[in-house]
């Protein structure tokens, strides 16, 4: 199997077997400035080149080729407790976990170098997605019912090991077509790594993957200046539909083609200096995830053999946030942000990804060491509302031949702490 098709099969089978954390699935973490204003306005205040994650067009606001160097700690706090099932009119425990998560670094680079006074040119590499969970211990933690271990299997095709990263390798071009309006297109080259275990004593290994490789996506956006003091972005990100092909083991069934629906992603930004210190600045990004609707797998090479594997059936969702900047002296810049972050689980909920409303508490302040550079602080508190989460095992109803309803009380947090270097030359 080559490294693309053994990406793609990493990714799609941990979305639709053990992802816990719909944070740890779509990071909003590109640089530190924007962690310190919530992403509020990242799509077009400029302020250093880590504007080139959010939209293209904005590399036009640069006079100057500019440097951004950054990383992140992402410490996700996901909790799974409460599983439950039941067993002829039994109720069957199958346990909590309360660590299910893992801290991450995400690193990112941003290079824009404005070519003449009309067009500019820029080279990023960052991360929209990335997950680590671990609910390894209780695929082989025995069930109980009225606190005695039994001899029945756990749901494991909701369990498991799940490790997935992706890395956005950007090349954008933007143009300015007069003093109010700028456009920008940009290629991105998606590298992903993952690894997936589903295994139990009993029933041995239902999954296992170890894959990286390589996908294609891109981004359009505008820019307009009403003035030196207003101004509005607008960018869109395309994704496409992926299929993938290679060695797939899922429940003693094999596949060679996977279908993997991914989310396009619309965002609009504004930024108002209202004073020579203070201004506000908003977001609301849109993302497409009613397009995620099923994971589908089939046999290529006759193209008879072919199974839903996973519905969801998404809704779309919005990211709406608010900032504010304040220049405190000629040094240091406070932000602060705050952000609504709604949920995408519809009508089928899951353990896979139990999904929720979140809040964002954000805070960030700027030094400049120079007049060349500066250096940025931010951290991010995101709380998401507890969720009680419906699913039906697959294993459970084909193998143990019982009752296959699951259900469990799910709560993800995160923190996100992060520093960045910004050079002007």
């Amino acid at each position: 199997m080559n490294k693309f098709n053994k990406t793609l099969i990493a990714a799609a089978v941990g979305l639709i077997s053990a992802q816990t954390s719909a944070a740890g699935f779509q990071l909003n973490s590109q640089s530190a400035t924007g962690i310190g204003r919530a992403m509020a306005g990242d799509a077009v205040i400029a302020d250093n080149a880590s504007v080139l994650s959010r939209n293209p067009a904005a590399m036009a606001l640069f006079d100057e080729t500019a440097l951004s160097l950054g990383v992140v700690y992402a410490d996700i706090d996901v909790s799974v407790s409460d599983i439950e099932g039941s067993f002829a009119g039994q109720d069957v425990v199958f346990g909590s976990e309360h660590d299910a998560a893992e801290a991450k670094l995400i690193p990112n680079f941003y290079y824009i170098n404005p070519i003449n006074d009309k067009m500019a040119f820029g080279v990023a590499a960052f991360t929209n997605y990335g997950t680590g969970t671990d609910l390894g211990d209780l695929s082989n933690r025995a069930p109980t019912i009225s606190g005695n271990a039994v001899a029945l299997p756990p749901p494991v095709d909701l369990l498991g090991n799940t490790e997935v990263v992706t890395i956005n390798f950007n090349t954008s071009m933007s143009y300015r077509v007069n003093d109010e309006f700028s456009f920008g297109f940009g290629i991105d080259a998606i590298y992903a790594s993952g690894t997936l275990t589903r295994t139990n004593e009993q029933l041995g290994s239902l999954v296992d993957v170890d894959a990286d490789g390589w996908a294609l996506g891109g981004i359009v956006g505008v820019v307009y200046e009403v003035n030196p003091d207003n101004r509005f972005g607008l960018s869109y990100r395309i994704s496409p539909k992926l299929t993938a092909k290679g060695d797939v083991n899922y429940l003693y069934s094999e596949y060679n083609e996977i279908d993997i629906p991914l989310a396009d992603i619309a965002q609009f930004a504004g930024f108002h200096q209202l004073t020579d210190k203070f201004a506000v600045h908003y977001t609301a990004q849109w993302t497409n995830w009613s397009a995620f609707d099923k994971i589908v797998v089939k046999d290529g090479e006759n193209g008879v053999d072919k199974a839903d594997l996973k519905e969801y059936h998404w809704k779309d969702s919005w990211f709406l946030s608010l900032g504010a900047t304040y220049n405190l002296t000629q040094d240091w810049t406070l932000r602060a942000g705050l952000a609504t972050d709604q949920g995408v689980v519809d009508q089928h909920s899951s353990l896979s990804i139990p999904d929720s409303d979140r809040t964002w508490y954000t805070a960030g302040v700027s030094y400049d060491l120079n007049q060349q550079s500066t250096v940025d602080f931010g951290v991010a508190l995101v709380r998401g509302e507890d969720v009680t989460v419906l699913e039906d095992s697959n294993l459970l109803a084909q193998v143990a031949r019982y009752n296959s309803e699951i259900s469990a009380q799910t709560r993800s947090n995160a923190v996100y702490y992060s520093v960045q270097y910004n050079y002007s030359f």
